[in-house]
């Protein structure tokens, strides 16, 4: 009898793996609690894979000898305590394509940052003519890539949810860009069980491996020896310190290992100082990979802008629309606010994942001129900005958000999407939520 793998959520990575683990000869089972998008049915249905929709059928999941969870489903939920409790593994689709493939894997974490510089990084690989696969939280999902590509690198967003799962899968080079506090209603509310997922993507590193980190992260320095890491570090910085790989000397980007080289910051396509830190890391693991120096310089000034993540949307009046929809966590829109030259109308709003917003509260202070809610319970933002702000409007449709906004806004001033929350109380997902913005926003 081939072994049992059920697999729970049927999306790009419970899809990807179904197609992986059919390929590999196992028994496979795939259930989804919610209606499966048809791309994905086409997909199973082509594989000859069994699945269910709208139901977890216990019979069919309890006997599994392995149990591919999507990083969405949470530990607490009643289906997974059973499969704990029977001793069931539960790995993420990541630990499983990992199994079947010998590429080198680029791995990026951090609660920021983590889609562009994974973004970036594909682009220089790219560039540079490597054979080489985007996965993870973007890209096509890795298992199915494993199934169907044979590249010879993978370079994989991971989020924490992700690593929860993963045990003996190795990042050739694991990448961690920041560490503030996000999805704690994920981890029982506890800083350090979030931190110590976050660290995961350096578990298995071995000496050959590197784990590229911003050094000036308090957590990161501070959990450093705690985690006992294997791999040679490669931290980056604007300082130029003792040990650092990566940092800034007279407007230029300096690279100092393994093959020293620099570049005039002005040439960066990416602005900001967050974007300088996503710049340092991904041309460090380029540098590492053994790319061209001219390669790197030529990919990192001509990157085009991830979408939903500070992109410039249009100028209407006077007025500049940004969205920023991928900001889910309070961290992203201190980021957004700290690069912004003009005065700002100020989206926030959604679903709140615990947040804390005295880290915007100065900046808040400091350069917005209007807030405007956009969520189905706007109460704990109220409670906070309420009388730091003298212009607040609450709205529950885009539409009424971007109409509002641009009405505050007077010529000159940034109207920025940059939410702090989850988009799951009014759109579907962040994406979502920063097409419609466009939308609303071209027809102003």
């Amino acid at each position: 009898m081939p072994k049992r793998i059920v697999i729970l959520g049927a999306g790009e990575s419970g899809a990807g793996a179904a197609v992986l683990a059919k390929k590999e000869g196992f028994d496979v089972f795939v259930s989804d609690m919610s209606i499966i998008k048809d791309q994905y049915k086409e997909l199973l249905d082509s594989k000859g894979i069994q699945w269910e929709e709208g139901q977890h059928t216990e019979e069919l999941i309890l006997n599994a000898d392995e149990i591919i969870k999507s990083p969405g489903i949470p530990n607490e939920a009643p289906l997974i305590q059973k499969l704990i409790e029977k001793g069931t593994p539960i790995i993420s689709e990541i630990e499983f394509a990992g199994r079947y493939t010998n590429a080198k894997m680029i791995c990026i974490t951090g609660s920021n940052g983590k889609t562009t510089t994974t973004s970036l990084i594909y682009h220089i690989f790219k560039s540079a003519g490597l054979n080489v696969g985007l996965a993870g939280n973007i890209g096509q999902s890795l298992a199915l890539q494993v199934a169907e590509c044979n590249y010879d690198y993978y370079i994989i967003e991971l989020s924490s949810f992700q690593l929860d799962n993963m045990y003996q899968f190795r990042a050739n080079i694991a990448i961690l860009m920041n560490i503030t506090p996000d999805h704690l209603d994920r981890y029982d509310h506890n800083m350090q069980n979030y931190i110590d997922s976050k660290f995961r993507i350096t578990q298995n590193q071995t000496d050959e491996d590197a784990f590229i980190f911003w050094n000036d992260d308090p957590i990161i320095q501070e959990q450093l020896k705690k985690h006992g890491i294997h791999a040679h570090l490669y931290p980056f910085s604007i300082e130029k310190e003792e040990g650092v790989k990566a940092y800034v000397d007279k407007d230029k980007v300096v690279f100092s290992e393994p093959i020293a080289f620099n570049m005039e910051q002005e040439e960066l396509a990416l602005t900001g100082t967050h974007n300088l830190y996503n710049s340092m890391a991904a041309g460090i693991s380029a540098n590492l990979a053994g790319i061209k120096k001219e390669y790197i310089r030529a990919a990192l000034s001509d990157f085009k802008e991830v979408e939903h993540r500070l992109e410039k949307v249009a100028r209407v009046r006077g007025v500049d629309f940004i969205n920023d929809s991928k900001a889910t966590n309070v961290n992203s829109c201190w980021y957004a606010l700290e690069s912004m030259k003009t005065k700002v109308v100020l989206i926030l709003g959604g679903k709140d994942k615990g947040n804390d917003y005295t880290e915007i509260e100065q900046l808040v202070k400091d350069k917005v001129s209007a807030l405007v809610f956009l969520g189905l319970d706007n109460s704990k933002l109220h409670d906070f900005f309420d009388g730091k702000v003298e212009k607040i409007v609450d709205v529950t449709s885009m539409k009424d958000c971007v109409e509002q906004a641009y009405n505050l806004a007077k010529k000159g001033e940034t109207v920025l999407l940059s939410p702090c929350c989850a988009s799951f109380d009014l759109f579907k997902s962040y994406e979502d939520r920063g097409r419609q913005f466009k939308e609303c926003v071209n027809n102003l």
